[in-house]
């Protein structure tokens, strides 16, 4: 008897420990490599997210790398599928695409509840220039030239987005443009990267605030790393090929600007880098970007980016997720690549446990500075929707932006601005056309919502039957092409009039007014993502229709939306005036009266070169000089078209306002500057004419002789002023050594002593120079 009980015992502890060994192997409750808090803290986990590591199994870890989205705003083929499976499985680190509190609370307790740890979501959502209530496109909001204000359009967007339950924004997209055929040039800051580097941080301040964990804010991402601007042809996706050079001294500088503002994440690019797809570079997101620049955040693909890596031909499924992670991406945005190859990828030693845990260390830390670890909910405050949500403060504000942002490129005998006793012939497609007021990637704003041209004028003129509408020509008549922008929405509406009828009636119209304003050039979406043309001129339905205008006689004042430089050669020849608006956004019908009234002042200046035509891109302000440069002649075997000059149509940093401005010239504070020190270059700028405005003063160098060539200007600073008419002021910019420095050869940041041309003016062309000698 006591021998069968001995048995008994003997087979029960071995029960107890196949069972035992049997749940290690399985590993459904154990974290994988059996690490202790200490390993994680060793990779720079802080105790609490190392604690939580400690308990996370091999596919927990991995589910933290999925980034899904339910719908909604997607910019893809593919939506995710199974997402409520997936998310109560541990299998998702975060969502995009959905907005409103209730809601996404509702995904967040799903999250929260009903896995294993009750690891929260991160949740993002594109907001690029403005969440409901929609500033200027990045393109127009960068001609404001005014980093206060900028940064308290992100602090709005900021606030709005967080009080719908998002805590990570898309935003921003800080790449270099030189091509206007590329629709993305709508979402940057334009061709320099100075000025970018100091709009990127100013982006990120706004969104970021001063403390991650406070619920007003978000994190920011940077994008796109890196170089998307540089497509070649101005195609979307399309290839990058540049030197190291290049790249350090133009393109990459606004990224390190925002890196160096404390940016929390950045994503990856569509692009190639060096033939290698962008979303699996070890040179960008390990060598230069960790390394290097010492960002400790989250990296995250964009849409697909890394299924796509397959179409670039750089291997399938599992290997083009295995070169992403080696490469230190952390985030895989809805191609699912990571969620599906990663595990086996670790089995078969493709992949290491560091850095599957060093992805998940960093996704998890994000969660900690946003303070989700502490509250899961935290952003999920149903009623401050009610006071947040386009407010009249917050669109007040979007009134006072849009104006700002507007450049006025011609206004021949003073036609502008107009007296509010004018009969107006308010004529063209966009004169009236709500719905393509906001501007490309506004895609939580509500069109019907934005102010119209139409309703802007009337509000303020004196009498609003003076204001005579004839809608003239559709945006375009080709109704193929019309179907191509119109992927998101009725943005091009063919008439059922016939184009002369059209003009008929506009004609009518015109001849009965005193001055006509035609509100002409792009739907929203002939720019942006996948909005990439070969013709950036006017539609021909609506040079047609100006055409017919300037045969009357009357004086035109010609209003352009647009997302890019665009080509208007002729309209800046026939034209009486021309005022760029870009896309305003909410308010920006209220603003154009505002500035063709002259209660506002237009003091914008253009963050690119408009081209004479499309055969000049690329031209930009900042180009290198050639062994055969042209004094302007035109003659044989020098640097010249045959056709068109060299110059741009329109230079960088122009802009026109109802006054003038007098330069004095610049005075250098000493002829040498010695190292470790500083000179000044001081310039007065007086307000000649009877109006305040302002204006934005702008101080270029040129490093004469360097060990590489060097461009023929630099933009080195500016300042935003505002002068009462008749008042002057001196203007001084610090020149120090970090100004002058500039990547060599052996990509050494460095300034080279040596003569340097400062070159102070009202845009990169009409500009008066002072030198002096570096030692």
């Amino acid at each position: 008897m006591q021998n069968s009980n001995f048995k008994f015992f003997w087979l029960v502890i071995l029960l107890l420990v196949t069972i035992h060994v049997y749940g290690q192997k399985k590993g459904s409750k154990k974290p994988s490599g059996g690490a202790d808090i200490t390993y994680y803290q060793s990779l720079g986990a802080s105790q609490r997210v190392a604690k939580l590591m400690a308990q996370m199994t091999i596919d927990e870890k991995i589910g933290q790398l999925n980034l899904i989205t339910p719908g909604g705003t997607v910019t893809g083929e593919i939506v995710s599928k199974d997402v409520e499976t997936k998310m109560k499985n541990s299998q998702v680190g975060g969502i995009f695409g959905i907005r409103g509190a209730a809601k996404v609370r509702q995904a967040q307790e799903m999250a929260v509840k009903n896995s294993r740890l009750g690891i929260p979501l991160i949740v993002g959502i594109d907001v690029i220039h403005g969440h409901q209530t929609i500033f200027p496109i990045p393109l127009g909001l960068s001609c404001t030239w005014d980093m206060d204000l900028i940064e308290q359009s992100a602090r709005i967007a900021a606030r709005e987005a967080t009080a719908d339950g998002i805590m990570w924004a898309f935003s921003p997209m800080v790449d270099i443009a030189r091509d206007p055929r590329w629709g993305r040039i709508a979402e940057g800051a334009g061709e320099d990267p100075f000025l970018g580097s100091k709009i990127a941080a100013a982006m990120v301040r706004g969104y970021q605030g001063k403390d991650l964990a406070d619920p007003t804010t978000l994190m920011a991402c940077v994008k796109h790393f890196a170089l998307y601007g540089a497509a070649e042809g101005g195609r979307d996706y399309g290839t990058v090929d540049m030197s190291r050079l290049r790249m350090y001294n133009e393109y990459l500088p606004p990224y390190l600007a925002a890196v160096k503002a404390g940016v929390g994440s950045v994503m990856t690019s569509f692009n190639v880098v060096d033939y290698i797809p962008a979303t699996g570079s070890k040179f960008l997101f390990t060598d230069l970007l960790r390394k290097q620049w010492k960002f400790d955040g989250l990296t995250v693909t964009d849409y697909t980016s890394i299924m796509e890596m397959v179409e670039h031909g750089t291997g399938d499924k599992q290997e083009v997720a295995r070169q992403s992670i080696k490469a230190n991406v952390d985030m895989d945005m809805v191609s699912e690549f990571y969620l599906t190859t990663l595990k086996k990828s670790l089995s078969e030693g493709k992949v290491s446990q560091k850095e599957i845990d060093m992805a998940c260390m960093r996704i998890l830390t994000s969660k900690e500075r946003l303070g989700l670890l502490d509250d899961p909910y935290k952003y999920f405050d149903e009623k401050r929707a009610a006071t947040e949500m386009m407010s009249p403060e917050h669109r007040a504000f979007a009134r006072k932006t849009a104006a700002a942002s507007f450049v006025l490129l011609k206004n021949e005998n003073n036609i502008l601005p107009l007296n509010k006793n004018t009969r107006i012939a308010l004529i063209g497609p966009l004169a009236d056309s709500r719905r393509n007021m906001l501007g490309t990637w506004s895609v939580s704003g509500d069109h019907d919502k934005a102010v119209t041209v139409i309703e802007g004028i009337k509000s303020l003129a004196a009498d609003p039957k003076n204001i005579m509408y004839a809608k003239g020509a559709n945006i375009s008549d080709d109704r193929e092409f019309a179907r191509r922008v119109n992927v998101f929405g009725e943005e091009i509406v063919i008439d059922t009039r016939t184009p002369d009828e059209m003009i008929r009636e506009a004609l009518d119209v015109a001849y009965k007014a005193d001055v006509i304003v035609a509100v002409v050039g792009e739907a929203a979406d002939m720019s942006g993502e996948s909005s990439c043309l070969t013709d950036i001129s006017l539609q021909p339905s609506q040079k047609k229709l100006l055409s017919a205008l300037k045969a009357t006689g009357k004086p035109i004042v010609m209003v352009l939306y647009n997302g890019r430089p665009m080509v208007i050669t002729d309209e800046l020849r026939d034209m009486h005036a021309v005022l760029d608006v870009w896309c305003g956004g909410t308010e920006g019908g209220n603003a154009v009266a505002d500035v063709l009234f002259g209660d506002v002042n237009p003091g914008g200046k253009l963050t690119t070169s408009f081209p004479v035509n499309v055969g000049q891109i690329p031209v930009y302000h900042s180009m290198l000089n050639t062994g055969r440069p042209d004094s302007g002649n035109r003659s044989k075997f020098k640097t010249n078209y045959l056709d068109a000059p060299n110059e741009p149509l329109l230079p960088f940093g122009y802009g026109l306002s109802y006054t003038t401005f007098e330069y004095s010239k610049p005075a250098v504070s000493s002829p040498k500057m010695t190292r470790g020190k500083n000179v000044t270059v001081t310039v007065t700028v007086k307000n000649t004419g009877t109006v305040a405005g302002h204006e934005v003063v702008q101080m270029y160098i040129r490093d004469v002789v360097g060990s590489i060539s060097r461009p023929l200007k630099e933009l080195k600073g500016f300042q935003k002023i505002f002068l009462q008419a008749g008042e002057s002021r001196e203007v001084v910019f610090i020149i120090n050594e970090e100004l002058l420095k500039f990547y060599n050869e052996a990509l050494e940041y460095k300034a080279e002593p040596g003569e340097f041309r400062v070159m102070t003016g009202t845009n990169s062309r009409d500009v008066q120079t002072v030198s002096f000698i570096l030692e």
